[in-house]
């Protein structure tokens, strides 16, 4: 058995993405950020859809072509295949821990 919240890296110069499962259809990942976010230029332009969850911290997402979303513990969303998005905030005080699910 395992626990999401163990292990968590001491050191977060570089946001940390682990596979927790890796499917020929399905990946779910673990991130971790603290005050991280996406590069100033470029999207995130994914050929599987991607549903994800922040489970600690907070992070704000931004996409081309529609309004910025708040993640707050709890929230989630699911965003459809070919969304152009970045992550333009993260909790800088402390960890921000993800559950993504691309399928």
């Amino acid at each position: 058995m395992n626990n999401i919240f163990a292990a968590l890296p001491e050191n977060l110069d570089t946001e940390v993405f682990e596979r927790l499962v890796d499917s020929k259809n399905v990946t779910i990942e673990r991130i971790v950020s603290k005050g991280h976010t996406s590069p100033e230029t470029g999207w995130h332009d994914q050929e599987k859809n991607e549903w994800v969850i922040v489970l600690k911290g907070e992070a704000k997402l931004v996409f081309e072509d529609r309004p910025q979303v708040h993640l707050k513990e709890g929230d989630y969303i699911n965003i459809p295949a070919h969304t152009r998005h970045r992550v333009t905030w993260t909790t800088p005080e402390r960890e921000t821990v993800w559950l993504t699910v691309h399928y």
